[in-house]
Protein backbone atom coordinates (compact mmCIF):
# COMPACT_ATOMS: atom_id res chain seq x y z
CA UNK A 1 0.00 0.00 0.00
CA UNK A 2 2.83 2.23 0.36
CA UNK A 3 2.48 3.22 -3.47
CA UNK A 4 -0.80 3.57 -3.17
CA UNK A 5 0.01 6.52 -0.47
CA UNK A 6 3.01 7.75 -2.43
CA UNK A 7 0.94 8.49 -5.72
CA UNK A 8 -1.93 10.20 -3.32
CA UNK A 9 0.73 12.13 -1.73
CA UNK A 10 2.06 13.73 -4.63
CA UNK A 11 -1.61 14.24 -6.51
CA UNK A 12 -2.47 16.09 -3.23
CA UNK A 13 0.74 18.48 -2.77
CA UNK A 14 0.54 18.99 -6.41
CA UNK A 15 -3.14 20.37 -5.92
CA UNK A 16 -2.69 22.26 -3.01
CA UNK A 17 0.59 24.22 -4.74
CA UNK A 18 -1.80 24.99 -7.72
CA UNK A 19 -3.31 28.21 -6.20
CA UNK A 20 -4.58 29.12 -9.95
CA UNK A 21 -6.08 25.75 -9.73
CA UNK A 22 -7.92 25.92 -6.69
CA UNK A 23 -9.07 29.32 -7.63
CA UNK A 24 -10.44 29.11 -11.41
CA UNK A 25 -12.38 26.18 -10.40
CA UNK A 26 -14.29 27.81 -7.85
CA UNK A 27 -15.28 30.72 -10.00
CA UNK A 28 -18.09 28.68 -12.12
CA UNK A 29 -19.56 27.22 -8.78
CA UNK A 30 -19.80 30.32 -7.13
CA UNK A 31 -20.76 31.96 -10.36
CA UNK A 32 -24.03 29.63 -10.30
CA UNK A 33 -24.50 30.05 -6.50
CA UNK A 34 -24.97 33.85 -6.90
CA UNK A 35 -26.46 34.47 -10.38
CA UNK A 36 -29.03 31.39 -10.29
CA UNK A 37 -29.10 31.60 -6.63
CA UNK A 38 -29.78 34.86 -5.66
CA UNK A 39 -31.12 36.24 -9.45
CA UNK A 40 -34.18 33.09 -8.89
CA UNK A 41 -34.69 32.66 -5.09
CA UNK A 42 -37.64 35.50 -5.59
CA UNK A 43 -38.86 33.71 -8.24
CA UNK A 44 -38.58 29.79 -8.31
CA UNK A 45 -40.83 28.84 -5.51
CA UNK A 46 -39.95 24.91 -4.29
CA UNK A 47 -42.93 23.51 -2.18
CA UNK A 48 -40.95 21.64 1.24
CA UNK A 49 -37.43 23.29 1.12
CA UNK A 50 -37.42 25.70 3.81
CA UNK A 51 -34.41 27.36 2.25
CA UNK A 52 -36.44 28.57 -1.40
CA UNK A 53 -33.96 27.79 -4.66
CA UNK A 54 -30.83 29.05 -3.55
CA UNK A 55 -31.01 26.34 -0.48
CA UNK A 56 -32.18 23.77 -3.48
CA UNK A 57 -29.13 24.39 -5.87
CA UNK A 58 -26.71 24.86 -3.46
CA UNK A 59 -25.81 20.32 -2.88
CA UNK A 60 -26.42 20.59 -6.62
CA UNK A 61 -23.22 23.42 -7.11
CA UNK A 62 -21.27 21.37 -4.38
CA UNK A 63 -21.57 18.32 -6.38
CA UNK A 64 -20.53 19.81 -9.40
CA UNK A 65 -17.29 20.89 -8.13
CA UNK A 66 -16.36 17.31 -7.03
CA UNK A 67 -17.64 16.47 -10.58
CA UNK A 68 -15.89 18.41 -12.65
CA UNK A 69 -12.29 18.04 -9.93
CA UNK A 70 -12.55 14.43 -10.12
CA UNK A 71 -13.20 14.04 -13.97
CA UNK A 72 -10.66 16.08 -14.85
CA UNK A 73 -8.29 14.48 -12.74
CA UNK A 74 -7.21 11.83 -15.41
CA UNK A 75 -5.56 14.16 -17.38
CA UNK A 76 -2.97 13.70 -14.87
CA UNK A 77 -2.28 10.24 -16.21
CA UNK A 78 -2.22 11.76 -19.99
CA UNK A 79 0.62 14.40 -18.55
CA UNK A 80 2.84 11.92 -16.48
CA UNK A 81 2.37 9.85 -19.64
CA UNK A 82 4.19 12.65 -21.84
CA UNK A 83 6.75 13.67 -19.64
CA UNK A 84 7.61 10.25 -18.44
CA UNK A 85 7.23 10.07 -14.99
CA UNK A 86 4.51 7.24 -15.84
CA UNK A 87 6.93 5.26 -17.44
CA UNK A 88 9.13 5.52 -14.48
CA UNK A 89 6.14 4.04 -12.12
CA UNK A 90 5.09 1.55 -14.53
CA UNK A 91 8.38 -0.73 -14.66
CA UNK A 92 9.20 0.08 -11.00
CA UNK A 93 8.20 -3.60 -9.30
CA UNK A 94 4.73 -2.89 -8.07
CA UNK A 95 1.44 -3.21 -9.17
CA UNK A 96 -0.90 -1.31 -11.62
CA UNK A 97 -3.69 -1.42 -10.36
CA UNK A 98 -2.25 0.09 -6.97
CA UNK A 99 -0.82 2.99 -8.80
CA UNK A 100 -4.31 3.30 -10.52
CA UNK A 101 -5.88 3.46 -6.80
CA UNK A 102 -3.54 5.51 -5.85
CA UNK A 103 -4.14 8.25 -8.85
CA UNK A 104 -7.91 7.54 -7.97
CA UNK A 105 -7.70 8.45 -4.32
CA UNK A 106 -5.61 11.33 -4.48
CA UNK A 107 -8.28 12.73 -7.62
CA UNK A 108 -10.81 12.23 -5.22
CA UNK A 109 -8.95 14.00 -2.28
CA UNK A 110 -8.83 16.99 -4.48
CA UNK A 111 -12.12 16.55 -5.11
CA UNK A 112 -13.67 16.54 -1.81
CA UNK A 113 -11.36 19.53 -0.92
CA UNK A 114 -12.77 21.76 -3.61
CA UNK A 115 -16.49 20.69 -2.54
CA UNK A 116 -16.01 21.39 0.71
CA UNK A 117 -14.50 24.94 0.17
CA UNK A 118 -17.63 25.36 -2.01
CA UNK A 119 -19.73 23.67 1.12
CA UNK A 120 -18.04 26.51 3.44
CA UNK A 121 -19.12 29.54 1.08
CA UNK A 122 -22.46 28.00 0.66
CA UNK A 123 -22.69 28.29 4.43
CA UNK A 124 -21.71 32.12 4.34
CA UNK A 125 -24.37 32.44 1.79
CA UNK A 126 -26.85 31.61 4.21
CA UNK A 127 -26.84 27.47 3.64
CA UNK A 128 -27.76 26.02 7.43
CA UNK A 129 -26.59 22.40 7.90
CA UNK A 130 -29.90 19.78 9.21
CA UNK A 131 -27.21 18.60 11.54
CA UNK A 132 -24.15 16.83 12.32
CA UNK A 133 -24.90 13.25 11.33
CA UNK A 134 -26.39 14.91 7.93
CA UNK A 135 -22.94 16.58 7.57
CA UNK A 136 -21.04 13.43 7.49
CA UNK A 137 -23.36 11.58 5.32
CA UNK A 138 -23.09 14.89 2.47
CA UNK A 139 -19.16 14.51 3.25
CA UNK A 140 -19.87 10.60 2.88
CA UNK A 141 -21.73 11.36 -0.94
CA UNK A 142 -19.03 13.45 -1.98
CA UNK A 143 -16.63 10.99 -1.53
CA UNK A 144 -18.01 8.73 -3.63
CA UNK A 145 -18.39 11.01 -6.53
CA UNK A 146 -15.34 11.56 -6.24
CA UNK A 147 -14.04 8.31 -6.20
CA UNK A 148 -16.33 6.78 -9.30
CA UNK A 149 -15.65 9.77 -11.14
CA UNK A 150 -12.15 9.91 -10.43
CA UNK A 151 -11.81 6.64 -11.90
CA UNK A 152 -13.76 7.36 -14.75
CA UNK A 153 -11.60 10.42 -15.84
CA UNK A 154 -8.84 7.42 -15.20
CA UNK A 155 -9.78 4.54 -17.54
CA UNK A 156 -10.61 7.18 -20.26
CA UNK A 157 -7.35 8.47 -19.95
CA UNK A 158 -5.49 5.51 -20.44
CA UNK A 159 -7.58 5.09 -23.74
CA UNK A 160 -6.16 8.79 -24.83
CA UNK A 161 -2.75 10.25 -25.86
CA UNK A 162 -3.55 13.37 -25.77
CA UNK A 163 -4.49 15.79 -23.81
CA UNK A 164 -7.03 18.56 -25.34
CA UNK A 165 -8.40 15.22 -26.79
CA UNK A 166 -9.08 14.81 -23.53
CA UNK A 167 -10.58 17.62 -22.35
CA UNK A 168 -12.93 17.73 -25.84
CA UNK A 169 -14.64 14.42 -24.89
CA UNK A 170 -14.98 15.26 -21.12
CA UNK A 171 -16.76 18.48 -21.52
CA UNK A 172 -19.20 16.69 -24.16
CA UNK A 173 -19.50 13.80 -21.67
CA UNK A 174 -19.31 15.91 -17.93
CA UNK A 175 -22.38 18.75 -19.01
CA UNK A 176 -25.04 16.14 -19.57
CA UNK A 177 -24.19 14.08 -16.48
CA UNK A 178 -24.46 17.38 -14.65
CA UNK A 179 -27.60 19.26 -16.50
CA UNK A 180 -29.86 15.53 -16.09
CA UNK A 181 -28.86 15.18 -12.36
CA UNK A 182 -31.33 17.50 -10.94
CA UNK A 183 -28.78 19.49 -9.30
CA UNK A 184 -30.83 22.91 -10.83
CA UNK A 185 -34.19 21.40 -10.70
CA UNK A 186 -36.44 18.91 -9.02
CA UNK A 187 -36.58 15.92 -10.52
CA UNK A 188 -40.66 14.78 -9.67
CA UNK A 189 -41.54 17.96 -12.18
CA UNK A 190 -40.00 16.57 -15.26
CA UNK A 191 -41.67 14.31 -17.85
CA UNK A 192 -41.85 11.23 -17.55
CA UNK A 193 -39.15 10.55 -20.60
CA UNK A 194 -36.67 12.95 -18.67
CA UNK A 195 -36.96 11.80 -15.36
CA UNK A 196 -36.30 8.21 -16.46
CA UNK A 197 -33.19 9.11 -18.17
CA UNK A 198 -32.40 11.46 -14.86
CA UNK A 199 -32.42 8.47 -12.54
CA UNK A 200 -29.55 6.83 -15.45
CA UNK A 201 -27.54 9.12 -14.18
CA UNK A 202 -25.40 8.12 -11.39
CA UNK A 203 -25.09 11.53 -10.13
CA UNK A 204 -28.41 12.10 -9.57
CA UNK A 205 -28.06 9.95 -6.29
CA UNK A 206 -24.81 11.44 -5.72
CA UNK A 207 -27.22 15.15 -5.52
CA UNK A 208 -29.98 13.49 -3.87
CA UNK A 209 -27.50 12.22 -1.24
CA UNK A 210 -26.11 15.51 -0.22
CA UNK A 211 -28.79 17.25 -0.50
CA UNK A 212 -30.54 14.75 2.39
CA UNK A 213 -27.67 15.65 4.23
CA UNK A 214 -27.33 19.26 3.95
CA UNK A 215 -31.77 19.87 4.24
CA UNK A 216 -32.53 17.02 5.53
CA UNK A 217 -34.99 15.97 2.68
CA UNK A 218 -34.65 14.15 -1.12
CA UNK A 219 -36.17 13.25 -3.91
CA UNK A 220 -34.76 9.88 -3.98
CA UNK A 221 -34.57 7.34 -0.45
CA UNK A 222 -30.76 7.76 0.73
CA UNK A 223 -30.26 4.42 1.46
CA UNK A 224 -31.03 3.76 -2.23
CA UNK A 225 -28.70 6.82 -3.08
CA UNK A 226 -26.31 5.30 -1.82
CA UNK A 227 -26.53 1.39 -2.77
CA UNK A 228 -26.70 2.85 -6.32
CA UNK A 229 -23.53 5.43 -6.12
CA UNK A 230 -21.76 2.85 -4.45
CA UNK A 231 -22.28 0.52 -6.70
CA UNK A 232 -21.16 2.78 -9.40
CA UNK A 233 -18.17 3.61 -7.86
CA UNK A 234 -17.00 -0.14 -7.20
CA UNK A 235 -17.73 -0.41 -11.22
CA UNK A 236 -15.58 2.41 -12.14
CA UNK A 237 -12.72 1.60 -10.02
CA UNK A 238 -12.83 -2.21 -11.43
CA UNK A 239 -13.22 -0.67 -15.06
CA UNK A 240 -10.34 1.93 -14.58
CA UNK A 241 -8.02 -0.79 -13.13
CA UNK A 242 -8.85 -2.69 -16.06
CA UNK A 243 -8.23 -0.26 -18.75
CA UNK A 244 -5.16 1.32 -16.37
CA UNK A 245 -3.81 -2.73 -16.66
CA UNK A 246 -3.50 -2.09 -20.06
CA UNK A 247 -1.94 1.18 -21.05
CA UNK A 248 0.80 1.43 -23.16
CA UNK A 249 3.76 3.76 -23.24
Amino acid sequence: MDIVYTIWLRNVKRYIRSKSRIIGSLGMPIFLLLVLGFGLNSVVILPGIRHGYIGFIMPGIISMSVLFTSIFSGIQIIWDKQFGFLKETLVAPVSRTEIMLGQTVGGATAALIQGTIILMISLFLGLKISSVPGFTIAIIFMILIGLSFTAFGIAFASRMEDMHGFQLIMNFVVFPIFGLSGALFPIDSLPSWLRSLTMLDPLTYGVEGIRYGLLGTSQINPVLSFVILTAFTILMIILGACLFRKISI
